[in-house]
């Protein structure tokens, strides 16, 4: 039964992990967003904190969809590999941010494809932020449910 908990406990910390890391991907896009497109100068309507608010989660629900079957695999192997550092999941959550712009380039729809530098940069910069978010929320404890430490 301890063994269960620990399962069960360990899988509702993966999921805050990845609602976080949604969140924090969807925030800096929506910054950089913003900063490129010079909304964040002094002179900015005082409704741009306001439609942060609705905007970032609204965005994070189409990172996590997107990002989900790539971030399954990672998740995995980290957790049977007991990965406890920042630098794996900031190049992981890169690698997520790749497949998903490879997958989104070799699909149907062309009008959804992501072409400029600029914003495949901030695709794999959000991806990196994503990781480095899920290791402070989750991932410093990785593997800890099924082996101890020495």
């Amino acid at each position: 039964m301890t063994r269960f908990v620990a399962y069960v406990v360990r899988f509702a910390i993966i999921l805050f992990g990845y609602v976080v890391a949604s969140l924090a991907a969807s925030a800096f896009l929506n910054i950089l967003f913003l900063a490129s497109s010079g909304l964040m100068a002094p002179e900015a309507p005082h409704a741009v904190p306001a439609s942060l608010l609705f905007s970032i989660p609204f965005v994070a629900l189409f990172v996590a969809y997107f990002a989900f079957m790539p971030s399954i695999v990672v998740i995995l192997v980290a957790e049977l590999l007991g990965r406890r550092d920042w630098l794996f999941y900031a190049l992981a959550g890169a690698v997520v941010a790749g497949v998903f712009l490879g997958l989104v380039d070799h699909a149907d729809d062309t009008t959804f494809a992501v072409t400029g530098t600029s914003a495949i940069m901030a695709v794999f910069g959000g991806g990196m932020v994503g990781g480095i978010f899920y290791w402070l929320a989750a991932g410093r404890w990785a593997g800890s449910w099924w082996r101890s430490d020495p």
